[in-house]
């Protein structure tokens, strides 16, 4: 049995906007930055087949690596990606994950995000926590793009 998890966020942007923003190898920096002083590299092939690769992690020690590989890209709706973590302790694991922008009403856009395969609880959960962050750096960097 796997376990999913289900994270939602809503920008004060259209979804260009906050898609734009989200597939930025420039904007990972300010998403993937979980503190002062952390390391973060990105580089992203946005087509269809396309790696995305992030590392990113506290200057002492080795940084986690995730690498995607993007399965459907319908820009500014949909991507549709499968992911291999590899964690400093040297474990890894794969997941699929949907996201979706969503126009609301007032040139808003809901995020969604969908994580699958995940073996465990207590593992989604520590996922569910750093999508959190993940996706308040996200509404800092829509925030400067938004006059």
């Amino acid at each position: 049995m796997t376990h999913g998890l289900r994270v939602e966020r809503v920008y004060d942007a259209a979804p260009e906007v906050v898609f734009d923003a989200f597939t930025d190898p420039a904007a990972q920096q300010e998403m993937y930055a979980d503190g002062p002083g952390w390391i973060v590299w990105s580089e992203c092939d946005l087509r269809v087949g396309g790696r995305w690769t992030i590392e990113f992690g506290p200057p002492a020690g080795p940084p986690s690596r995730e690498t995607c590989v993007f399965d459907i890209i319908e820009r500014p709706r949909l991507l549709v990606f499968r992911s291999t973590m590899s964690m400093p302790d040297g474990s890894s694991l794969a997941t699929r994950t949907h996201i979706t922008f969503t126009g609301i009403a007032g040139g808003q856009t809901r995020l969604t995000v969908v994580q699958t395969g995940f073996p465990a609880v207590g593992l989604r959960d520590g996922f569910t926590e750093g999508w959190g962050g993940i996706l308040a750096g996200l509404s800092r960097v829509v925030a400067a793009r938004t006059p």
